[in-house]
């Protein structure tokens, strides 16, 4: 174990699919764990999710399942299934450790598996709490953030496009994986942890006061569009139709964001015919429509370049609009050394993001995402014994796939 791969020297073994509890195991992958992925034979429902390349194949699951070995395993066959709990209760200090999403399986229960290791550890990602199945996008209609979410006068719903509940999801069950491990470490017992993606998200909604403030106020927030709720910030059009997102957080942002925008009297004017104090963030925000509306001349009559330039001599909290295609060509994953290329066989040459965290300046990375299977063999002889002709005979039976 090394500085730069704090969680070496653990295995787990991860039946999944989607998102959640991929990037669970990418995740604890980041950090140096061996991770072992189980998919039925052919893959799972999302060995072909989009986006994918021009021959169909995955970009978007080869990005999620990066640095795994892969087995693949005939589970609805007994055989099969008490080969996956052969494979979670290998021995080893470090192994022992199942991610899931397939909940509902008896022979995946932690009851069953830890009959076979005590200090088995279960991480199991449910959906609601109860079981019942759910996933980010309907958890987060259920939740109250669509209701309040896209322009201020809409009067529909509106999705956000980043399944953030899944993302939180997959990143609060690695902490909960290597939580356990140390407390097995400590105590040498085992756990069963459930992890259900709609507490994720309503302990998400609770933290941040969107709950509380139902509770205490008695009556929720509006959706406030692009602006932001309780201080100042909203997005600007620059004369060539650029966009900029633009927020005060402090009394010196707003300070140096009106001085900026040349509206210094115009605002001194306004808090005084409102009695308002502009240091006072919930000043800010109770008028920022009209607030806006002084500021959105300047912006109108400067091209991009020109409000890029005046704003970075500022301490305004400022970012353009851009595309997802206008950041890639920018060369910022060039520069940013979390990135670094990968040689990902079946999708191509790109510049892959390793852990964000740096460990003593460095950013761990992982290898490329194996195809459905490709360590049946080797995971096999590694964790359980098997011989050549033992895996031969399971690949001739299906109950395996792979090599």
């Amino acid at each position: 174990m090394t500085a730069h791969t704090p969680l070496a020297g653990l295995r787990i073994v991860e039946v999944s699919s989607f998102i959640a509890s991929p990037l669970c195991g990418l995740t604890l992958s980041q950090l140096g764990a061996e991770v072992i992925r189980i998919d039925p034979i052919g893959g799972a429902a999302d060995y072909n999710r989009w986006p994918i390349t021009g021959d169909g194949e995955s970009i978007y699951w080869t990005g999620l399942n990066r640095g795994k070995r892969s087995v693949s395993v005939d589970m609805r066959n007994p055989e099969g299934q008490r080969l996956v709990q052969q494979l979670v209760a290998a021995p080893g200090a470090g192994g022992g450790i199942l991610v899931t999403n397939a909940g509902g399986r008896d022979w995946l229960a932690h009851d069953t598996l830890s009959a076979l290791r005590s200090d088995v550890i279960t991480l199991e990602i449910l959906g609601g709490r109860d079981g019942s199945p759910g996933v980010d996008y309907t958890v987060n209609a259920g939740l109250g953030f669509p209701s309040i979410t896209g322009p201020a006068d809409h009067a529909g719903v509106v999705n956000h496009v980043l399944p953030a509940w899944d993302v939180a999801c997959g990143l609060y069950a690695a902490l909960a994986v290597a939580s356990a491990a140390r407390h097995r470490d400590v105590t040498g017992e085992g756990t069963r942890i459930s992890l259900p993606l709609e507490d994720v998200a309503l302990a998400t909604a609770g933290t941040l006061g969107y709950l509380t403030e139902v509770q205490i106020n008695g009556s929720g927030r509006q959706g406030t569009g692009n602006s932001v709720y309780g201080t100042y910030g909203t997005d600007f059009t620059t004369s060539d139709g650029a966009r900029f997102m633009i927020v005060a957080l402090t009394p010196r942002h707003f300070r140096d964001l009106v001085a900026v925008t040349g509206t210094t009297a115009a605002v001194e004017a306004l808090a005084t015919a409102l009695d308002a104090d502009f240091a006072r963030e919930a000043d800010r925000f109770t008028h920022r429509d009209v607030l806006t509306a002084l500021f959105t001349r300047w912006f109108r009559e400067h091209t991009a370049a020109e409000v890029a330039e005046a704003l970075s001599k500022t301490s305004v909290l400022a970012e353009r609009y851009r595309t997802f295609e206008e950041l890639v060509k920018s060369g910022e994953l060039e520069n940013n050394p979390m990135f670094t290329p990968l040689d990902q066989p079946r999708i191509g040459t790109y510049l892959a993001s390793g852990h964000p965290a740096s460990f003593d300046g460095h950013h761990a990375t992982v290898a490329p995402a194996s195809a459905v299977g490709d360590d049946t063999g080797s995971v096999l002889r590694d964790l359980l014994g098997s011989s050549d002709s033992d895996v031969a005979k399971l690949l001739d039976s299906g109950i395996v796939g792979g090599k």
